[in-house]
C-alpha cells in the first residue's frame, strides 16, 4: 500500500512539473555587440502576440542569400550559440539565433505548440522582413530544437534541414532517463521527430556524437535513416552531447554546406 502511494505521488509530481524537467531556460543575455560583433538584435512577432528577441548576423558570402535559422536545444540562451554563429558566418552564411518564449529574457512559457509558433515567427521574419526567398532559409536544429526545426520544415518552405543530436521522439529518449515512470502516458509535449521527418521534402543532414549520453547515437542514426532526401550523417567520434566539437565544430558547418549545395 505504501509503495502504491509513493508511486502515485511521484507520478502526480512528474505530471505537474514535467515541463520544468524538459525546458531549462537561460535568463537575460548580454548586449549583442559584446558577444557577436556584426550582429543586431531583432524583434520576432509570434502569431499569439508575443514579441521575442533574437540575434541576426547577416550573410557575408558572395551570394549573400543563405541564412541559417537556428533552433536551439532545451537549455541556455542565444549567447551560448554565438561561437557557432561565428563559424557559420566565416563560411558566408547569415544566422538568426532564436530564443524561444521564456528563454533569454523573452516573455511566455515554453510548450511544444509554443516553440512551434516561435519557429514559424522566426521564419516569417526572415522571409517577410529580411527579404529572403523561402529556399534561402536553412534550418539547423539542436537536440530538442531538431524536433522544432523538423516540424517547421513540414509547415513552411525552406532550403534545407540540419539536425544535431536528434532523438526519434521525446518519449523515446525520456524512457531511458526516467525508466521508473510511465512517461509515454504522462508526456504532454511529444516532439515526434522521426514520424514528422517522413514528410520533409528538402535535403536533410544529421550530426551526432558517438558517445552522446543524453540522446543515444542509435536514435540519431534512426532519424537519419528516416530522411526522404538524405545528404549525409556526420558522426563525431568520442563526442558527448555537450562536446564543443559537436555543438560548434566543423561537422555542423559541413552539414549546412551539404544541404545548401555549398
Amino acid at each position: 500500500m505504501i509503495t502504491g502511494v509513493v508511486i502515485a505521488v511521484v507520478t502526480a509530481l512528474a505530471w505537474g512539473f514535467q515541463r520544468r524537467l524538459i525546458y531549462l531556460p537561460g535568463g537575460d543575455v548580454p548586449p549583442v555587440a559584446t558577444v557577436l560583433p556584426g550582429a543586431r538584435e531583432v524583434a520576432v512577432e509570434t502569431e499569439d502576440g508575443l514579441t521575442l528577441r533574437a540575434w541576426l548576423l547577416p550573410a557575408s558570402g558572395p551570394d549573400r542569400d543563405r541564412t541559417v535559422l537556428f533552433a536551439p536545444g532545451n537549455a541556455g540562451t542565444r549567447a551560448d550559440r554565438a561561437p557557432l554563429a561565428q563559424r557559420l558566418a566565416a563560411d558566408g552564411y547569415g544566422v538568426l539565433l532564436l530564443d524561444y518564449r521564456g528563454y533569454g529574457g523573452n516573455p511566455g512559457s515554453p510548450t511544444e505548440e509554443g516553440l512551434a509558433a516561435d519557429a514559424r515567427a522566426a521564419h516569417r521574419y526572415l522571409v517577410d522582413h529580411h527579404g529572403l526567398a523561402p529556399e534561402q532559409v536553412l534550418l539547423l536544429g539542436e537536440s530538442l530544437g531538431a524536433a522544432v526545426a523538423t516540424r517547421l520544415a513540414t509547415e513552411r518552405p525552406v532550403g534545407g534541414l540540419v539536425l544535431r543530436s536528434p532523438f526519434t521522439s521525446l518519449a523515446d529518449v525520456a524512457v531511458l532517463h526516467y525508466p521508473f515512470l510511465p512517461v509515454r502516458a504522462l508526456l504532454r509535449d511529444r516532439y515526434e521527430v522521426r514520424e514528422r521527418l517522413r514528410d520533409v521534402r528538402v535535403p536533410v543532414a544529421v550530426v551526432l556524437g558517438e558517445h552522446d549520453e543524453i540522446v543515444p547515437a542509435e536514435q540519431s542514426r534512426a532519424v537519419a535513416s528516416a530522411a526522404p532526401s538524405p545528404r549525409g550523417t556526420l558522426e563525431v567520434r568520442g563526442a558527448g552531447h555537450n562536446d564543443p566539437r559537436l555543438g560548434g565544430g566543423e561537422a555542423l558547418v559541413s552539414a549546412v554546406r551539404a544541404v545548401s549545395g555549398g
